[in-house]
């Protein structure tokens, strides 16, 4: 079947009638007609009747160099013309070998080991069964330690132990009975403080309440997991400086293992390679998803420390787990070529950063903006009804929704966070894109609300 054979029409319909689109109310998305990507470039994407748009949301938030990138394409012809795949499993390849080697040079010191998966849900879920196992087997076996900790509204990903560490009420709280008993901490969230503070003078007391929620549950704790740096799903929710320092002394004191889940913040999203590297933390775990391959292909990998890794290494303790695509040769290829792009990219990401921060602080006059939230280039525009008492409007309203579909109409594809707008560009959009891009959202969110 050759779909330029087929009609726009016919792929429209077929797309309607079989596909079930995830986070994506079905009922209305088939009222309407439907967005099929035909091709990109750079960082537009391109429909079947030619329309371009600007890729605002970094394909959900995984691009980092841009599409149909010279680099990556060549990586994956000079893969397929050695091996697409062969399984992990008990037996190596060169790929695999060569990216876990760098992700060792390039991540946190301390992190030496690289278990492959294939989303960032996975990769969560590896590092909540590791840190299980680890507690029955380690030197000192703990086995009472069972339970996590996490911080209000996060999110981790849709696999079950991902669901049951998270806490966004639309996305997890129906699975209720499935799900393993996790302890909350509130989420360090400046704007809507849950604890009546004001940033200026709290003296970081959300931090001070996770601390003493730690200590109090240290000894059935396997491991606390946070987003560094910024909680994304939540609403684009920053850490406060400090923050991620003050959890790293309590876990590492109480002795707690520490799940950093950057499977959305990592890879330059924040400014620098890792979001972890902003307070020179150490985590025990580190998820990475999402951008590890530039955007071309799953991949995922959980490092963890040498410490962690001998615990498993006797016949009786081994890690059973695994995914048959796990260290796929053409995503590691991808990944390796990706790296070497990001990190020459690097330098070049202040600039831009800059240039979204001045866009942004003109945005923020609007009055129906309430908070914008930026840490590198992941932004968060939150929309009220009331910028004084921080009102929110109606759910019904669908106000952010409303936002994207507007911004669509003008060539920019950005997705919402209930009434979050989210602006997560691909690294490498350049000035005068970036520029459309801020310049569209500025229009819509003013003729809109």
């Amino acid at each position: 079947m050759n779909a330029n054979d087929l009609s726009r029409e016919q792929l429209e319909r077929w797309d309607q009638q079989h596909v079930w689109h995830p986070f994506t109310p079905m009922q209305a998305y088939m009222g309407e007609p439907p967005l099929l990507i035909s091709h990109a470039h750079g960082c537009h994407l391109v429909d079947m009747d030619g329309k371009e748009y600007i890729d605002g949301s970094a394909s959900l938030w995984c691009n980092v160099h841009g599409h149909r990138v010279a680099e990556l394409d060549e990586a994956l012809r000079r893969q397929l013309d050695q091996v697409a795949h062969s399984t992990l499993l008990g037996q190596g390849n060169i790929p695999s070998t060569l990216l876990a080697r760098r992700l060792v040079e390039i991540a946190p010191p301390g992190l030496t080991r690289v278990f492959y998966s294939d989303s960032g849900a996975t990769a969560v879920e590896v590092a909540l069964k590791m840190a299980f196992q680890y507690w029955r087997q380690c030197p000192t076996p703990q086995p009472n330690k069972t339970r996590y900790l996490s911080l209000n509204a996060a999110y981790h990903g849709d696999t079950l132990g991902a669901v049951a560490v998270g806490d966004l009420a639309r996305f997890h709280h129906l699975f209720a009975p499935l799900l393993f008993p996790v302890h909350h901490a509130a989420s360090p969230h400046c704007y809507r403080c849950p604890l009546g503070l004001r940033r200026e003078s709290c003296g970081l007391a959300c931090a001070d309440e996770l601390v003493a929620l730690i200590r109090r549950h240290a000894d059935e704790l396997a491991a606390v997991i946070l987003e560094p740096g910024m909680q994304a799903a939540a609403g684009m929710i920053p850490l406060p400086e400090g923050y991620l320092r003050r959890v790293r002394e309590v876990t590492r004191e109480c002795g707690v293992l520490l799940i950093a889940d950057e499977v959305a913040v990592g890879f330059g999203r924040t400014g620098r390679l890792f979001a972890c590297d902003h307070e020179g933390i150490t985590p025990d775990f580190l998820c990475l998803a999402k951008g590890l391959t530039g955007g071309y292909l799953p991949l995922a990998a959980t490092l963890t420390t040498e410490a962690v890794f001998e615990a498993f290494l006797r016949p009786e303790h081994t890690f059973y787990h695994g995914h048959t695509y796990t260290g796929n040769q053409l995503g590691c290829a991808v990944a390796l070529a990706s790296l070497d792009l990001l990190l020459a990219r690097l330098p070049q990401l202040p600039a831009r950063i800059e240039q979204m921060r001045q866009h942004l602080t003109r945005i923020g006059t609007l009055n129906s903006v309430g908070d914008i939230r930026q840490r590198g280039l992941m932004v968060g525009i939150e929309l009220v009804r009331d910028r004084r008492t921080r009102e929110r409007f109606a759910p019904e309203l669908r106000t952010g929704a409303r936002v994207c579909r507007a911004a669509r109409a003008h060539g920019v594809l950005i997705r919402p966070l209930g009434d979050v707008v989210v602006v997560m560009p691909p690294l490498a959009m350049d000035e005068p894109t970036l520029d459309r891009l801020m310049e569209v959202i500025h229009r819509v969110i003013a003729e809109e609300c």
